[in-house]
């Protein structure tokens, strides 16, 4: 028969609640007392029940997590990221595909998270006040990763700033004819990097003395094949760009299939700069910005259960440096490939 809280009590000689209070790492028990505590629980070699243990401590040891897209290879980067946080310290994850802007409408309207989370984390959503107001009337710690809200706890990117570093990168090697491959600013789902990219992409040119041209944009929808479509309609212009700035290396590798399929070399006829560094990057020789992204999913977890299981500081707005990674996309002699 399985020993119960009452027998590792009665083994330790200190109450049901003092044991309790002692495997679920309060901090108003005694060190000694917690030895003893935990010296009875593996002699008797108890398991505490974890629903037993979210009852009485009127939590649900499980973290919301709001995604525009769950199918895009950075927001799996971000949930991995997050679960292995929460597994660690004994949390479940609760993810939430908006997946439209009917789904996003819908989640804000409704709030299913409602007395199921003991925290929020919204990814890369620019928040409209009404869906911050109605976050906050869930009175729980809300973390947004990707953007910055006042009271929520943060973590990001300068994406304004990393798009700068991008298009710098290939002004510093003599192009002016810069094109850009990047989300929709005007998408219903209003996710932040293409707003915040464009917005760099320009402010880099203007520092430069070039006007921006709208021939020279092109919407690729963060995947392989709007990259592809994209590039193929700039390679039509009656004057081609000689580097491309996409915001994502998928849309850069679109770009450069469509680049190669029209028997142009990359970087001698067209530059071409991603952003992220995939995992396949450096298969493909791109040139990137790279991103924590991972750290910034294990960060703001943690940050929220800091904030539950220690009451640890105020919310605060956490900005991670992102690096230029020169490959042989833009600059030939730093090819992996070379020799």
């Amino acid at each position: 028969m399985a020993a119960s809280i009452e027998d590792v009590a009665k083994l330790a000689g200190v109450s049901i609640a003092t044991v309790s209070r002692s495997l679920r790492g309060l901090p108003d028990v005694a060190a000694a007392t917690r030895d003893k505590v935990l010296a009875a629980a593996r002699e008797l070699d108890y398991v505490a029940s974890p629903f037993a243990a979210r009852l009485a401590s009127g939590r649900s040891s499980t973290l919301g997590v709001v995604v525009p897209f769950v199918h895009r290879w950075f927001f799996a980067e971000v949930l991995g990221a997050v679960e292995g946080v929460l597994s660690e310290a004994g949390y479940d994850l609760l993810l939430h595909n908006l997946g439209d802007s009917e789904g996003r409408e819908r989640f804000f309207t409704v709030l299913p998270f409602r007395k199921r989370v003991d925290a929020v984390v919204v990814v890369s959503l620019a928040l409209t006040s009404d869906e911050v107001e109605a976050l906050k009337s869930l009175a729980l710690p809300i973390g947004v990763l990707g953007a910055h809200h006042e009271g929520f706890f943060s973590v990001r990117i300068d994406d304004v700033e990393s798009a700068k570093l991008a298009v710098n990168h290939l002004l510093s090697l003599g192009h002016s004819r810069i094109a850009l491959i990047g989300g929709d600013t005007d998408d219903p789902m209003r996710f932040t990097p293409p707003h915040h990219r464009l917005t760099g992409y320009h402010d880099a040119l203007a520092a430069a003395g070039i006007a921006p041209d709208e021939n020279l944009e092109r919407l690729g929808y963060f995947t392989v094949e709007g990259g592809e479509a994209a590039m193929k309609a700039l390679l039509a212009l009656p004057e081609r760009p000689t580097a491309v700035f996409a915001e994502s290396d998928e849309m850069a590798y679109g770009a450069i299939r469509a680049i190669r399929r029209a028997g142009l070399s990359i970087p001698g006829d067209i530059a071409v700069i991603g952003f992220d560094d995939h995992a396949t990057a450096d298969l493909l020789d791109l040139t990137t910005v790279r991103q924590p992204v991972a750290e910034q999913g294990a960060r703001l977890a943690q940050a929220l259960l800091d904030s539950l299981l220690a009451g640890v500081g105020e919310p605060e707005d956490i900005v991670l440096e992102t690096e230029l990674v020169v490959r042989g996309s833009t600059v030939a002699s730093a090819s992996v490939y070379a020799t």
